[in-house]
């Protein structure tokens, strides 16, 4: 590694100067993965697509400039890799709010309620937690490390999510449940999902509580200038080796090392390079030699999550003042799932709406004009007519973002962890693969992003 590195530039093409290595992508994974790489010593230049960093972390301003986190949004317990880097950073969070009743619209009944779920009849709801119990204990048996490897692993992957629910739940409310865990967790329907892939989601996190809890949970706390604020603090500790706006077109791979080759023609030679791009984008870059079947073939049964997130503005949280907690599930659609956004301080109010799964792929072809009076609809059924007031609307589908395609994650649909998990995280040569997708703790979140940069860089730093 010590040894001066030739550049393999043509003498028609742009070329860098040569680095240790190349890192494709500014998100969590990507950043930290070049601040552990240069703390080593080491050359790297980091290449971003986008004109910011973060990747679905994206943090946009309202009229009156709150922050208003379109991307990725909430940390909570046992993701320490993300708080401790909060922590160290400087970077304030503060906590969701959640106090008052939810609300949940299912069968044509509005509910009140309080705790997880709401009051179903006694027989109805008592089937839903025995369901809930049995995916929790069944997430108990996958080993999240390598999850093909599991017991049952194959009979596990063979199974569609909802052909598991079929089979379980008895039940309109417990199937209800299990269904709207597959749109509101992994942006996905249930039967897209591999079995094995929702639980070891599940286990990933620490158990189903730990994924779908506020308090204690995945959602417990916010970042009080948006998310991308700890995205744009990292960025600083590398920020002279982070290049904006070069999207990376092709990765050439010899012996020696890779050359990677931007959208512009500008070439850039590197002992390694990191992928950080979720699967399904990762492989539609060009690479010479072409990538093994195995590894292409796994970035075609990895596609993303389909998710549009919506932020309603209004001059206060006027649901807070009927006892709510903004906290919304809905059936009726297109909206699925709703929460109070609104900052620390409390005003401006702002409810954050989710349309996820079939419905974001049904409504990401409507105008924008459309979804903001579908979303409208819905919110003033749930919170009644002051919700048709709100003084902004700012949305984003992630399936429309150029470099995501999608959100919130890249998921295995049936029998691709057994055939070709062991994949996922093996480096290709030169090439190493980072990204939230392949972390073992925490996938879907910044968490496992940072833990994947770290596992990237380390794989790096061992080579040498």
């Amino acid at each position: 590694m010590g040894q001066p590195i030739e550049s393999a530039c043509r003498p028609e093409s742009a070329c860098a100067e040569p680095v240790d290595v190349a890192i494709i992508g500014a998100g969590f994974a990507g950043l930290t993965a070049a601040r552990a790489l240069v703390s080593a010593g080491l050359r790297v230049t980091v290449l971003e697509a986008r004109d910011r960093v973060g990747g679905r972390i994206h943090t946009r301003h309202a009229q009156d400039g709150t922050p208003i986190d379109v991307g990725g949004q909430w940390v909570g317990p046992g993701q320490d890799k993300v708080l401790a880097l909060a922590e160290e950073l400087g970077v304030e969070t503060f906590a969701s709010f959640e106090e008052g009743e939810n609300l949940c619209l299912h069968g044509g009944r509005l509910m009140r309620f309080t705790g997880m779920l709401p009051p179903h009849e006694p027989s109805a709801l008592a089937e839903v937690e025995a369901t809930f119990r049995a995916l929790d204990a069944l997430a108990e048996t996958v080993d999240a490390e390598t999850p093909w490897t599991s017991p049952d692993a194959g009979a596990l992957d063979s199974q569609s999510f909802d052909t598991w629910i079929t089979r379980t739940a008895h039940s309109d409310e417990a199937r209800f449940w299990m269904r709207f865990l597959a749109r509101s967790v992994l942006a996905s329907e249930a039967r897209e999902l591999s079995l094995l892939h929702v639980l070891f989601y599940i286990k990933a996190a620490g158990g189903l509580a730990a994924l779908i809890s506020m308090g204690g949970g995945a959602q417990e706390r916010r970042f009080t200038l948006g998310a991308q604020h700890l995205a744009e603090r990292l960025a600083d500790t590398v920020r002279p080796h982070l290049r904006l706006n070069a999207p990376v077109a092709a990765l050439a791979q010899d012996g020696e090392g890779v050359t990677v080759t931007t959208a512009s023609g500008e070439a850039i030679h590197a002992r390694h390079a990191i992928v950080t791009l979720p699967p399904a984008l990762a492989a539609r870059l060009r690479y010479s030699p072409p990538l093994p079947g195995t590894r292409d073939h796994l970035a075609q049964r990895m596609p993303m999550g389909a998710c549009i997130k919506v932020q309603c503005l209004y001059p206060t949280p006027f649901w807070r003042e009927d006892g709510l907690s903004g906290m919304a599930i809905s059936e009726d659609g297109p909206v699925s799932l709703i929460y109070d956004n609104s900052p620390a301080a409390g005003t401006p109010g702002i409810l954050v709406a989710f349309i996820e799964g079939d419905e974001a792929k049904e409504w990401t072809a409507r105008t924008p004009a459309e979804r903001q009076a579908a979303v409208t609809r819905s919110l003033v059924r749930l919170f009644g007519p002051a919700a048709a007031d709100m003084r902004d609307y700012i949305e984003l589908s992630w399936l429309e973002e150029e470099y995501a395609r999608g959100g919130y994650a890249g998921f295995m649909v049936p029998g691709a962890w057994t055939s070709l998990g062991a994949t996922l995280r093996q480096p290709t040569g030169r090439i190493h693969w980072a990204g939230t997708e392949t972390a073992s703790r925490w996938p879907g979140y910044i968490d496992g992003a940072i833990r994947s940069g770290e596992r990237a860089a380390s794989e790096i730093l061992a080579a040498r």
